[in-house]
């Protein structure tokens, strides 16, 4: 893997519509820019790609719970990735979906839901939206969310923008319940 910078973000909202929240909520995005080996050429077999996800969820997973702090409980998450234009879409996939999940979960303490995702091929400067659902029950309205990343320079056209978001709290404010 060959990396050319991670980016860490950390947002802490102590207030939502003119309330002070009873606690903050917290969001770390982790962001590795790494080279995309496939660009500018097509490959059938883009399994080094899948390999490759399984060290960036590990990766990603420990840099944003660090970022979260040591007392941080893991309530949500979301991945997302950004292919320069010299790649496609499968090689976002790739990553995303069949290794990138399982040491995330390990990291963060477990999780049976999904990790919800967004993929796109783009140019540097993109701002990527990434879903976020509660780690333990898909359907906690509570956070459901979203979370952004965008770096000036990346992706590049041989480039491939990897996010994970991981957040405490749920969505601030949140106050809409499951129907009966």
């Amino acid at each position: 893997m060959e990396i050319r910078k991670i980016v860490l973000e950390v947002e802490e909202t102590y207030a939502a519509a003119g309330r002070v929240l009873a606690r903050p909520t917290r969001k770390a995005v982790a962001s590795a820019v790494i080279a995309n080996p496939f660009a500018g050429r097509y490959v059938e077999d883009v399994s080094p790609l899948v390999d490759l996800g399984a060290e960036l969820g590990r990766l990603l997973a420990e840099r944003a719970l660090a970022a979260l702090g040591p007392d941080a409980a893991v309530t949500a998450y979301g991945k997302g990735a950004i292919v320069g234009t010299n790649g496609e879409l499968e090689h976002a996939a790739a990553i995303l979906h069949p290794k990138f999940g399982a040491p995330v979960r390990a990291v963060v303490g477990g999780g049976p839901s999904i990790i919800p995702s967004t993929k796109l091929v783009a140019g540097p400067g993109t701002l990527l939206a990434m879903p976020l659902v509660n780690r333990d029950d898909l359907w906690s309205f509570d956070e459901m969310d979203a979370a952004t990343v965008q770096i000036p320079d990346a992706p590049r056209a041989d480039e491939i923008v990897v996010s994970l978001v991981l957040a405490a709290g749920g969505r601030p404010g949140a106050r809409t319940r499951k129907a009966s």
